[in-house]
């Protein structure tokens, strides 16, 4: 869920539900019409009245209620005399003739409402049938406040209840819920129904309840502490499921033993909704997902869709503990939930598939990614203010999850790993089923640990930024004495301003005697301070940051960084710190603190570079530079220097993977051809057409490996016959990862008449709704051409666009500002469109 723009609209009033009345249990029974995309509904909640009131103030939005009332326990049944919407805050106010006394009742609501075509809410998704029919599934997406669309609820974190839901559907339909069925029974007055009724779920949080109705397959295993796992695919599809099925299954007793506190319920399904906003959603024991986040085809889905399935059914499994079973008490502490599960998802990922070197990936993906947006002006603290509803969906954003991720894995090194799992399994058990702030958190971690952890985390999440350490070195006898200073860092240049803010930074020192293993660690808490490293020879070099964990950038005196560059070339310096070296330094180029041309020279240092992860950041700094040099004569020149520093790896990987090799060869491969192909390497480029055509004409289909970067190529340097191929490919498709494939690099056709064309296929009925960004934002990544194009398109069509996603996470991934682009400067939107393109390329997802 990536924010595109940091600016916050002007803020609303707003006042959280009464604590008059407050929910208990929640009997809850919902009957869709998959036909008219209606559902009626009943609702029978036991709620607690703790201070007499004549009137019951709940949230309710696109809901007509039919009849209210309220049975005091042993009493009277008292009948509601009105329903009062405020539309604008999402609240119905039920008015009774008299006060309801303190004590227990049950509040009785009929209602209906309609299944809508916003991917929030109760939803209908639209799906294809194995004959070729188009059939609609009732689904739901409840984060952050959209239960309320469901049934009148108290729809906030805080107001956590049971519940008991029963969902009557047609009986050839699959239907589930939270929690396991426990009856399944023929609706009296209707045969070609059932009523599905589902266990009572744990005390929980509205946001987090779900229900599914459709036609699906699944596959299932146990997993070792007994928990029963079901991955649910499209019809006819269920061998798509396996692979998440595994990671599943690993991933449950990994967090069992992390955290030492059991999964609470007894199943867990994962499915895949065909029409779906997010990239995955957290559900309590019915995780939902995009289909490319889930399915995976084991002869088309290729090594990074593999990946990204493992990371995400691994971000969402870790949220059924932290977000689930401890909830956080407020939107404010979002990024908490968020963060942490964006961490701890690499942790086990790492666990599972130890052959990704998944935590080098981290700082490409979501470390560098964080410090690019946080160095801007327009970035916001990790913790921001949340009050109305309308405010929650601006902090879904790339602060909260990497850079909240970034600090968490800054916070795990600090403390070391077993006072870490010391003060976690502290929190999840003195919370557990109830709800909790950052606060909380830092003060188990602090008691865990004895370590300032309050005083640490506050100077990162409470303030945007981030600072840029400045060291110098002095050899004294066999001592090395490092003079270091923090200064914020701004991607617009120095910053000057007097009151400049400070962080507390722990600081770690690795030195060329042996780079895996910290020699010194510091607690910088002032503006600079100076260190004595003993028994360091004059030959050695210095490492600020090993691993890369520290969210800093540095900036070392000329003679530090000339010393570190030998590291690079015989890779004795760690590949993730090989890559924090190189993008420390263009983002010093990028805010002018220093020649681009020094960049330059270094990237040539990598010419032996092996690792995949240290290419794909070398290439997405290239990519960011080749753009902004597409406005100047310098253009064709960068292109020359790609195309020199990514042949020698090239022509070392070829195009064919060998015996022996591994996923990450796999990615390389796929990068390098790609970078080759787009910057006109001849051979590259003739050889990626001819086996395009061969894979057209089905004389030799193409390893899903290779699709990217060959579909990227024959596209940057092709025609209008190029790009019908590449729509009918599209239409062809069965597996929705390979038409997101086709649909990210469309935007490479060089042609303004048919970037155009791509650009109205974007809102075509042939791409999701939820995948026209991506579409967009190829076009927008691609050339200069295409920027101008894209972003006019976005203007003219605007109010489709708004309309289309208004009120969800899609319309904040194009633009932010709720008055219209006209706001939002073009510099602005092409830079954000360029970063999103290069984002996707990467393999990635929202």
């Amino acid at each position: 869920m990536l924010l595109l723009l940091g600016t916050m609209p002007e803020r609303r009033p707003f006042v959280r539900l009464p604590t008059d009345v407050y929910p208990v249990n929640y009997g809850l029974s919902l009957k869709p019409d998959l036909i008219d995309f209606t559902f009626e509904g009943k609702l029978e909640a036991l709620v607690e009245v703790t201070q007499a009131t004549n009137q019951i103030v709940m949230n309710c939005a696109d809901i007509d209620i039919i009849t209210a009332s309220f049975v005091p326990q042993g009493g009277e049944e008292i009948n509601a005399t009105g329903f009062n919407y405020q539309n604008e805050d999402e609240k119905v106010t039920l008015s009774f003739p008299s006060a309801l006394q303190k004590g227990f009742g049950t509040l009785k609501i009929d209602f209906v409402g309609e299944l809508n075509d916003k991917m929030k809410g109760f939803y209908r998704s639209k799906y294809t049938s194995p004959t070729g029919e188009i059939r609609y599934a009732a689904v739901t997406q409840f984060e952050a406040t959209d239960a309320r669309r469901a049934f009148p609820c108290w729809d906030e974190p805080a107001i956590k209840a049971t519940f008991d839901i029963t969902l009557i559907v047609p009986k050839d339909r699959v239907a589930l819920s939270n929690m396991n069925v426990i009856d399944r029974k023929p609706h009296p007055d209707d045969e070609n129904l059932v009523e599905v009724k589902f266990a009572t779920t744990p005390i929980m949080s509205t946001y987090l309840v779900a229900f599914v109705i459709g036609e699906y397959d699944y596959v299932e295993s146990q997993s070792s502490d007994g928990v029963m796992v079901r991955v649910y695919t499209p019809v006819g599809k269920a061998e798509q499921g396996k692979f998440a099925l595994e990671v599943a299954t690993k991933t449950l007793p990994f967090y069992n033993d992390y955290f030492s506190v059991p999964y609470p319920l007894p199943k867990i399904d994962l499915i895949a909704i065909a029409d779906f906003a997010a990239g995955a959603m957290e559900n309590w024991g019915l995780v939902t997902y995009r289909e490319t986040a889930l399915l995976i085809d084991p002869k088309n889905s290729c090594s990074s869709s593999r990946q990204w399935v493992a990371l995400v059914v691994g971000h969402e499994l870790a949220h059924q503990w932290f977000g689930n079973l401890v909830t956080m008490e407020w939107w404010t502490h979002l990024w908490l939930n968020e963060g942490f599960a964006s961490w701890i998802e690499y942790l086990c990922v790492d666990h599972c598939f130890p052959e990704y070197d998944i935590w080098t990936q981290f700082v490409s993906a979501d470390y560098t990614r964080a410090l690019d947006l946080d160095a801007l002006d327009s970035s916001h603290p990790i913790e921001v203010n949340v009050g109305h509803p309308s405010e929650v969906d601006e902090i879904f954003d790339a602060i909260s999850y990497s850079k909240g991720a970034s600090v968490i894995r800054m916070l795990h090194n600090y403390i070391g790993d077993e006072d870490f799992r010391k003060g976690m399994n502290a929190y999840l058990l003195k919370f557990q089923h109830k709800n909790a702030s950052t606060e909380d958190l830092w003060d188990c971690l602090e008691q865990a640990s004895g370590k300032p952890i309050a005083a640490v985390m506050g100077s990162w999440t409470k303030q945007m930024g981030f600072p840029i350490i400045a060291v110098d070195q002095e050899q004294v006898s066999d001592d090395r004495i490092l003079k270091i200073s923090q200064k914020k860092f701004c991607a617009s240049g120095p910053h000057n301003e007097e009151n400049c803010p400070s962080w507390m930074v722990p600081i770690s020192i690795c030195t060329s005697e042996d780079p895996k293993c910290t020699k010194l660690k510091v607690l910088l808490d002032r503006q600079e301070t100076t260190i004595t490293l003993n028994s360091v020879g004059p030959d050695q070099w210095i490492k600020i940051n090993p691993g890369t964990v520290g969210f800093y950038r540095i900036q070392y005196s000329s003679s530090m960084l000339e010393s570190l560059l030998p590291g690079i070339r015989d890779l004795s310096l760690q590949p993730v710190d090989r890559l924090g070296l190189q993008n420390d330094l263009f983002s010093l180029s990028r805010a002018g603190m220093i020649s681009t041309v020094e960049v330059l020279k270094l990237m040539e240092a990598f010419l032996n570079e092996p690792n995949y992860t240290v290419w794909s950041d070398l290439s997405c700094n290239l990519g960011v530079l080749s753009s902004l040099l597409s406005h100047t004569d310098f253009h064709e020149e960068i292109q020359e220097f790609i195309r020199d520093l990514f042949t020698p790896i090239g022509l070392k990987l070829g195009w064919d993977s060998k015996p022996g090799e591994g996923h990450l060869d796999a990615l390389l491969r796929s990068l390098v051809l790609g970078k080759l192909g787009k910057a006109g390497h001849k051979p590259t480029l003739e050889e990626a057409r001819r086996r395009f055509k061969d894979h057209v004409d089905g004389k030799q289909v193409l390893p899903a490996d290779l699709r990217s970067p060959v579909y990227l190529t024959v596209l940057k340097h092709g025609d209008s016959a190029t790009l019908d191929t590449m729509l009918k490919l599209h239409k062809q498709a069965d597996m929705q990862e390979e038409k997101n494939r086709i649909e990210r690099v469309l935007g490479a056709i060089s042609a303004p008449d048919l970037i155009q064309k791509v650009l109205n296929f974007a809102l075509s009925e042939d791409v999701r709704p939820q995948d026209t960004v991506s579409v967009i934002g190829g076009v927008a990544g691609s050339s200069k051409q295409g920027r101008k194009a894209a972003w006019k398109f976005v203007k003219d069509n605007w109010e489709e666009l708004y309309n289309r996603y208004q009120g969800g996470f899609l319309i904040s991934r194009l633009i932010k500002v709720k008055k219209g682009p006209e706001i939002y400067s073009e510099r602005s939107f092409l830079w954000d469109l360029i970063k999103l393109y290069s984002f996707f390329l990467l393999g990635n997802e929202w």
